[in-house]
């Protein structure tokens, strides 16, 4: 199993650009399946999820050719069965995302429970629910048994805002017979750029970046073309590892709407960046001194649905705080597991009091030390990466396929920046 290996202490410097947005790209592909025409996509990432469910797509008879490094055209001219490989379904939690356009345009599927990070539970129900209400029986668990005559267009009223069961509906819905109204729908940035592609090829969707959507069912979609957007979780980590690193960087083209509600909570850290033609430059000149709310109480940060501050980030925003000076009470609200990496920081010397498994304290800062890691989830890989980043001495990561499922060339990038990292 590859590893990762950091001598710590290296302040990052430089220049680089982030990669395409994991979250777009992996439903942006699964909507694919919608169309016969060919689909050419710009700026997909190289990376585990997105390539597994490459391999899930050319299992159900899709062609997908390579156009360059990250420009893929992707054909789905016909559907080759209705059964993906259940091995690579089990390996990331997107293989649910084939649900919605498999019942759109084949009419069937039988799924396997969906993989991905073991960070709590995270619940099937709210798909289930949304394509019966277009009109899918569903039989069984373990494989899901989905099937359906003709969708018909809804009211529907998710009981969560799922951003995976906002695109499944979404995705069914477009070519479903009638209106579809989708109440308490999620509007993450990647659900808003689904939504864009899919107008773009032909469908007919409005309150784009709203909780409710409207969509008019269209009996076909033609091909297209579409360039994934910025990554900015990505942009995001890179940023907190600068600051905790007391380095200075500028990220390429990763400004934009996304990241103000990350750029609230960060100042609360008493991290800053400013923006030069769409490129985000993050100077070494931080307070890095975390800032109380009014009459001096301790500030908390909690995560919630878009607009508020994004789940993905509060393993970032965690390791970041050690480096601060100050006391901040973290609150993960959605999933149960997500805080478990921060023992991992508690060895290495962090300051953390874990009050239950949703909430967490951090005093800072603390020199962290070196230690052997493991990757337990994607973001929480990164957040550990960002620790070794600021510790005293050589740490060694180890699982990193888990971080690499959601950041390209990870390595590559850190080193063109000064880090002194290792793959072994």
């Amino acid at each position: 199993m590859e590893q990762f290996i950091i001598k710590g202490g290296v302040p990052l410097n430089g220049t680089f650009t982030p990669s395409g947005n994991k979250n777009a790209a992996l439903p942006i592909l699964a909507a694919c399946l919608l169309t016969k025409e060919p689909v050419t996509l710009h700026n997909i990432p190289k990376i585990g999820d997105v390539l597994t469910l490459r391999k899930l797509l050319e299992h159900l008879g899709v062609t997908i050719t390579e156009q360059g490094t990250h420009t893929w055209v992707v054909h789905a001219k016909s559907i080759a069965g209705h059964s993906p490989d259940p091995e690579l379904c089990r390996n990331i939690r997107a293989s649910i995302l084939l649900a919605g356009p498999m019942l759109a345009r084949h009419g069937q599927l039988t799924l396997p429970p969906p993989g991905g990070d073991v960070i709590g539970r995270r619940r099937l129900d709210t798909h289930i629910l949304a394509l019966e209400a277009l009109g899918c029986t569903i039989a069984g668990t373990n494989p899901f048994n989905l099937t359906v005559k003709s969708l018909s267009g809804a009211d529907i009223l998710l009981d969560e805002a799922s951003v995976t069961a906002t695109e499944n509906a979404v995705m069914a819905s477009v070519l479903a017979q009638g209106t579809t109204i989708l109440r308490n729908a999620a509007s993450e940035p990647h659900v808003q750029e689904l939504c864009e592609f899919l107008n773009s090829i032909g469908a007919s969707i409005t309150g784009i970046g709203s909780n409710m959507l409207t969509i008019e069912g269209v009996t076909a979609l033609r091909g297209g073309e579409h360039t994934i957007g910025p990554d900015y979780l990505e942009v995001v980590s890179f940023i907190g590892a600068a600051a905790a690193t007391g380095g200075q960087i500028r990220i390429k083209d990763g400004g934009g709407p996304h990241l103000k509600m990350a750029e609230l909570v960060f100042a609360r850290l008493g991290i800053s960046w400013r923006t030069d033609l769409g490129d985000i430059i993050v100077p070494s000149t931080q307070s890095l001194k975390i800032i109380p709310d009014l009459n001096n109480v301790i500030p908390k940060v909690d995560d919630a649905p878009w607009p508020g501050f994004p789940a993905d980030m509060m393993s970032i925003a965690i390791v970041v705080a050690t480096q601060c000076k100050g006391t901040v009470l973290f609150h993960e609200k959605l999933f149960e597991s997500r805080l478990h990496f921060a023992d991992k920081l508690i060895a290495m010397g962090a300051q953390i009091i874990m009050c239950d498994p949703h909430r967490c304290i951090v005093q800072g800062p603390t020199m962290l030390q070196a230690e052997t890691l493991e990757s337990p989830d994607i973001r929480a890989g990164m957040a550990l990466l960002i620790a070794a980043l600021c510790a005293n001495g050589e740490s060694i990561i180890r699982n990193i396929n888990q971080i690499e499922r959601g950041y390209e060339g990870i390595d590559h990038k850190l080193r063109s920046l000064g880090a002194n990292i290792h793959r072994i």
